[in-house]
């Protein structure tokens, strides 16, 4: 296979691509590099001899990998594919859980609207990354007509990124073109959660959907995520003398296989024991209407916070590090790798602290 630098005149500017020919086929590939059609001053020469000189690096470095057998026909048909496609695909395949599938299905919505049109693997370099961050930085709108928080931008982000690395991982992209660019920080999280006498009044409130409201509070009372409890299978509650109740399951967020004790009356939630192999949450599924149900559960048990079900865990952490647990042993029950994801819990605790001293004022 040859491969051969060519120009072509596109609108005002000449555009830079190779053209590959092998046995009587012929594919293109533009590099997204163009020429300034009879510079006139020095610095548009100087500007026109870096970009041809790192256009025919980039046709020599083709020809070397073609040689070694790492390019080919093949992988200029995958760049052509659509980048939309694969991410909208990616999206599909992380509708297990609640957040991680919100955060994935809103940066896809943000990346139609700053690709209205379709775009191809060949088109995604590092300058569209650029552009796309800051899109989201400065003009990509949240549903109440806001500019994003800080978490979402780094999140949606998160995600753009994850896409990328996933598309070198299959053999579509030879290198990450948001290698190089700075990620947003992460912003101060908010935790929202139950206190103990609000819990009390959801689990006096009758739900819409009863398997909702149980899954809800057992979460509450063992801190597992959405994912790990919609996939619970009984053979994963098991029982002994000396430990009691626990749960010897795999996290499906961190991979990491975990032996988590649980109460009594966590284990009584559950009613009679199913197969081993049965889903101990029959008929628990995620969708918008299931998110509905549980709000108007929440604020029909006369709590006005805006809960989700991730909430339950913020309510298992925080209920525990105000009840006296330590915090280690906290973050060893939620399943941190790190003990400063769990600070943060403590830190909650804190604010509460000095919220509550705060309600006691006298007329000095």
């Amino acid at each position: 296979m040859k491969v051969t630098l060519r120009q072509r005149k596109k609108n005002d500017k000449i555009s830079l691509y190779l053209d590959y020919y092998h046995k009587g086929k012929r594919k293109t590939e533009y590099l997204r590099l163009y020429l300034t059609p009879n510079p006139k001053t020095k610095t548009e020469r100087e500007v026109n001899k870096k970009t041809k000189q790192l256009a025919e690096t980039i046709c020599a470095q083709r020809q070397i990998e073609i040689q070694n057998g790492i390019y080919g026909f093949q992988d200029i048909e995958k760049l052509k594919g659509s980048f939309i496609t694969y991410v909208t695909a990616l999206a599909e395949k992380k509708n297990t859980s609640s957040g991680n599938y919100g955060n994935w299905n809103s940066m896809l919505k943000h990346l139609k609207t700053f690709c209205p049109t379709d775009v191809s693997f060949q088109d995604i370099d590092k300058d569209f990354v650029e552009r796309f961050k800051e899109y989201l930085d400065k003009d990509a709108m949240a549903r109440a007509g806001k500019k994003l928080s800080q978490n979402s931008k780094y999140s949606y982000f998160g995600k753009f990124s994850a896409a990328l690395k996933q598309a070198v991982k299959d053999g579509i992209l030879k290198v990450n073109p948001a290698n190089g660019v700075e990620y947003f920080k992460q912003g101060e999280p908010q935790r929202e959660f139950l206190t103990l006498d609000e819990l009390q009044k959801a689990v006096n409130t009758e739900c819409e959907l009863p398997i909702l409201k149980n899954a809800f509070i057992f979460s509450a009372l063992t801190g597992l995520r959405w994912s790990d409890i919609e996939k619970l299978i009984w053979s994963e509650i098991q029982h002994s003398k000396e430990m009691g109740y626990y749960i010897r399951f795999r996290q499906k967020k961190t991979k990491g296989v975990e032996t988590l004790p649980i109460s009594d009356q966590a284990a009584e939630l559950l009613g009679d024991k199913g197969k081993p192999e049965e889903k101990v949450f029959q008929g628990l599924h995620y969708s918008a209407w299931s998110n509905l149900k549980l709000q108007q559960w929440i604020l029909k048990a006369g709590i006005t916070k805006n809960i989700t079900f991730h909430c339950a865990r913020h309510t298992y952490a925080t209920l525990q590090l105000t009840l006296g647990t330590d915090i280690y042993t906290v973050s060893k029950l939620l399943g941190h790798k790190e003990l400063r994801t769990t600070q943060i819990y403590a830190k909650v605790i804190d604010d509460k602290k000095k919220e509550a001293a705060n309600k006691i004022k006298l007329d000095l």
